[in-house]
């Protein structure tokens, strides 16, 4: 069980990563599409009369979910790949 350890630690700290990459890319992603969702909601005569306010939050909820979900992924894998060429596989 201990030579488990050091591959325990490796696999929290790349999940962490992703974790954080990807919070930041969903905090980013909701201010770059709340602004123009919400100025088309309020300035455009077709955004005024179909996005209420449950839809300009759909919108920006779905971007900034995907935003996350994608560069949390793209993060882990590239620490994975990364580790995996620097440890040893061998018994």
């Amino acid at each position: 069980m201990a030579s488990f350890d050091p591959k325990i630690n490796m696999a929290k700290r790349c999940s962490h990563e992703g974790v954080v990459a990807g919070t930041k890319a969903a905090v980013l992603a909701s201010i770059a599409t709340a602004i123009p969702t919400i100025a088309s909601a309020r300035m455009l005569p077709w955004g005024r009369a179909h996005l209420n306010h449950t839809a300009q939050a759909l919108i920006v909820s779905t971007v900034a979910g995907a935003a996350y979900f994608i560069v949390a992924d793209k993060t882990v894998l590239k620490s994975a790949r990364r580790n995996s060429f620097n440890t040893n596989t061998q018994p």
